[in-house]
């Protein structure tokens, strides 16, 4: 079943940013994952939430999202990102159809 990551994203340093968002999409494909939404408009539907870059993800399972987010391939760009925004990070199970 697949396995999803969702992010929101607060980009502190937009130039020091740029660096980490050219470098994750060849990390992503890499894990077999593919880009679902990648900070598009959002519209808070309920409850109180103001979220500022949504990213989601699809990888074939979650045991492969988790393997992408601790990658030796990613862990630099993680720490470029960790550096140039506040993040929050879910690894979502998907469900059997």
């Amino acid at each position: 079943m697949a396995g999803y990551v969702i992010a929101d994203v607060e980009v502190l340093d937009p130039a020091g940013y740029e660096e980490y968002r050219r470098g994750v999409p060849a990390t992503i494909a890499a894990y077999g994952g593919r880009y679902l939404a990648r900070g598009g408009a959002t519209e808070v539907a309920e409850g109180e939430w103001t979220p500022k870059r949504v990213v989601i993800l699809e990888f074939e399972s979650a045991a492969r999202a988790k393997a992408w987010l601790e990658s030796p391939e990613y862990r630099p760009l993680r720490q470029i990102r960790q550096r140039c925004a506040k993040s929050k990070v879910v690894v979502v199970e998907g469900v059997v159809s």
